[in-house]
């Protein structure tokens, strides 16, 4: 193996050259080998600065993940940036692309950082339910002051090189050849002593208001809620604004111990594979290549067709938007463009960036422009019939290799494509609303849907920053197929005794954003009505028929004041009790384990059938759809990872206490009671 770590000296400037591709990551050769340089650098007379440089797309940008759960090789990362911090001579770090993680952290252990403006820092390790464990928690406050420490550890979100200039955390921004401005810059500071070591600077840890610590958390709520991580991170951050370096350091390297020990680590971990895991089609060779996409072409301007729409146009794709009548395309385009103005004014575009999205907008009531594009979208409401009859008119004026997709949520994408005369061309693509948001595609795979298709979905959702699932055609495919058990369970138990916010309440302090009433008054508890108000089959139908939709209406499962704040309804109630007299349903008290055992035990037992029947590829890739599509808590990994956590006889023994309240149309998935019966696991 060729070693990672080389050097070169300019004059009297040693260069320490890290070449590792693809990000430079710091496996246990780059260690050695930085060790190693620094060392030899301080040794020789002729060398009186040392610059630390990246070849490649980046500066070190984290950890090596194939040496995670593998036994560490000395030297640890700690051991190395303290010896390039404490080096007798200065070192310079030269940072291009991500300075990310462990990476951060030896830019941290250099005496100075050059950067160009392009560049970004950060430390994503709270996203592995881990801290920066070589000395980031301690000598990141030192340097850029606590707020933007704690901001930059327990979001892990980089932030940019012209903010970690403005925070002291970059001492220049240079613009064109880095090392040579590094190099330039050795040279100025090669003779100022005493060397600015990150670890021993105080003046922005001292006198900081401990209150400032509880006002952050106050202020970032969602972020630590239920997850030890972030808090792990504030409490470390917390200490170097009371203790010393070396104190500060033992209790990092502590709570390092102790998160990547934790169950909350290797839900983690493993949500990190399984999402990369998800890219692989089964079956599909390497070789298949994607067909070329330059235009996609969208039926349909309301919510979800515009929020799709955006995702094509963000990612330079010219999209053709189709409505019927002038009125529904005005109000689409319109709701697009006051979309990107929100997202300008919060900085994350341009105005220049906005103007060049929309003008790849090509709004249109003339049903055949869609022949002139590769990629056509139908995005209109649920209705088999209606998605039937525009696949057949499709089919007739699109042009050949066109792929034709449906953003159907639960229909069966078989039976779309068989009114056309190209099966294979035919794909379901499962955007999440909003769509220009919500990171999850799921990609419908139908009997016929050719290969080549395939690999075209996955690869156009990388280019528009969707993280892409495989499912099979099965009514809901996986999400919504799950998701179905779950609702039927909350409403029964309504009936049983438990009230929306206390089935609500038992979601939430499980980890997800809302519970599922609430979910149901933010989407639209109209959302599948039939529309007619004299049938009143459910309490969703009683609720529907009195005008009870949900947020936008002003009331739905709760009620609501002006500023959207919910609060228990006791029309609801009434509405409850009736349903639960007329079907002879005898109230009780419901305990939080039972609302656990048949809402989300049951979602494990529907996942499991979903595995059995060849739906989803791998169970992990359930747990991609269940965080990115609905919220599931990433530090419990996903339904069947947590269901392997539990341990799946636990689940089976929850669901036969449940069984005779589960209904009649409920039954056990074998494959879940093979398994538990084994003592066997579907995630390891």
């Amino acid at each position: 193996m060729t070693d990672p770590i080389s050097s070169e000296t300019h004059g009297d400037i040693r260069i320490i050259w890290s070449d590792n591709p693809p990000v430079n990551a710091l496996g246990a050769a780059v260690r050695q080998g930085l060790v190693r340089e620094i060392e030899a650098a301080e040794k020789d007379d002729a060398v009186n600065a040392v610059v630390i440089a990246c070849k490649g797309r980046t500066f070190f940008a984290g950890a090596d993940i194939t040496e995670f759960g593998k036994p560490p090789v000395m030297p640890w990362l700690p051991d190395v940036v303290d010896r390039i911090e404490n080096c007798t001579k200065p070192v310079v770090a030269a940072i291009h692309g991500t300075a990310l993680g462990g990476g951060c952290e030896v830019a941290l252990g250099c005496h100075y950082r050059v950067a160009l403006p392009s560049a970004k820092l950060g430390f994503p390790e709270v996203n592995l339910g881990l801290l920066p464990g070589a000395g980031g928690t301690q000598r990141a406050p030192r340097v850029a002051g606590v707020e933007l420490a704690l901001q930059m550890a327990t979001s892990g979100k980089p932030i940019s090189a012209e903010k970690a200039h403005d925070a002291g955390l970059v001492d220049r921004l240079v613009e064109g050849d880095l090392v040579q401005h590094a190099v330039a810059y050795a040279e100025e500071v090669k003779d100022i002593r005493p060397l600015p070591k990150s670890s021993e600077r105080d003046d922005k840890v001292r006198n900081v208001d401990p209150a400032l610590f509880d006002e952050y958390k106050k202020a970032n709520a969602k972020l630590f809620r239920g997850d030890v991580a972030p808090q792990a991170n504030l409490e470390c951050i917390r200490t170097a604004t009371e203790k010393p370096y070396e104190e500060g350091v033992k209790i990092e390297r502590m709570k390092f111990m102790e998160l990547m020990s934790g169950e909350q680590a290797r839900a983690r971990q493993y949500f990190f594979f399984a999402e990369r895991k998800a890219a692989k089609i089964e079956g599909v060779g390497e070789d298949v290549t994607p067909r070329e996409i330059s235009r996609v072409g969208v039926i349909g301007a309301g919510t979800m067709g515009g929020g799709i729409s955006m995702n094509f146009l963000s990612a330079g794709i010219p999209v053709t938007i189709v409505e019927m009548n002038q009125e529904a395309l005005d109000r689409g385009t319109a709701v697009m463009q006051k979309n990107y103005q929100s997202t300008a004014k919060k900085g994350r575009m341009t105005e220049e960036q906005v103007e060049q999205a929309m003008g790849l907008l090509d709004p249109t009531l003339d049903f055949d422009k869609l022949s002139e594009c590769d990629l056509i979208i139908e995005a209109v409401y649920e209705n088999m019939d209606v998605k039937k009859e525009i696949f057949s008119r499709l089919d007739k004026i699109a042009k050949k290799g066109a792929i034709l997709a449906s953003n159907t949520s639960y229909l069966d994408i078989n039976e779309i494509a068989s009114v056309t005369d190209r099966p294979g061309d035919v794909v379901g693509l499962h955007f999440f609303s909003p769509a220009n948001i919500m990171k999850l595609l799921e990609v419908v795979r139908g009997d016929r849907t050719a290969d080549d298709v395939l690999v075209t979905a996955m690869a156009l959702a990388k280019k528009i920053r969707k993280v892409a699932v495989v499912a099979g055609v099965c009514y809901g495919f996986i999400g919504n197929r799950m998701l179905i058990p779950r609702q039927k369970q909350a409403e029964q138990l309504l009936l049983e005794g438990a009230t929306p916010q206390q089935i609500d309440k038992v979601h939430v302090e499980f980890g997800m954003p809302m519970g599922p009433f609430q979910m149901a008054d933010l989407a639209g508890v109209d959302i599948g009505w039939h529309r007619d108000p004299e049938r009143i089959e459910s309490i969703r139908d009683a609720l529907c028929a009195i005008d009870r939709w949900g947020q936008k209406k002003g009331a739905g499962f709760y009620d609501y004041d002006e500023n959207r704040r919910p609060s228990p309804s006791g029309k609801v109630q009434s509405i409850i009790d009736e349903f639960a007299a007329r079907k002879g349903v005898e109230k009780r008290e419901i305990s939080d384990q039972e609302i656990v055992e048949r809402t989300l035990y049951t979602m494990v037992n529907e996942g499991a059938k979903i595995l059995e029947e060849g739906k989803a590829q791998r169970a992990s890739d359930i747990d991609v759809v269940w965080v990115y599509g609905y919220g599931w808590p990433v530090y419990r990994g996903g339904p069947m990872y947590w269901a392997d956590s539990e341990g799946l006889d636990k689940i089976v023994d929850g669901l036969k206490r449940q069984e005779e309240r589960l209904g009649d149309d409920w039954s056990f998935s074998e494959l879940l009671l093979d398994k538990a019966e084994k003592g066997e696991k579907f995630t390891r």
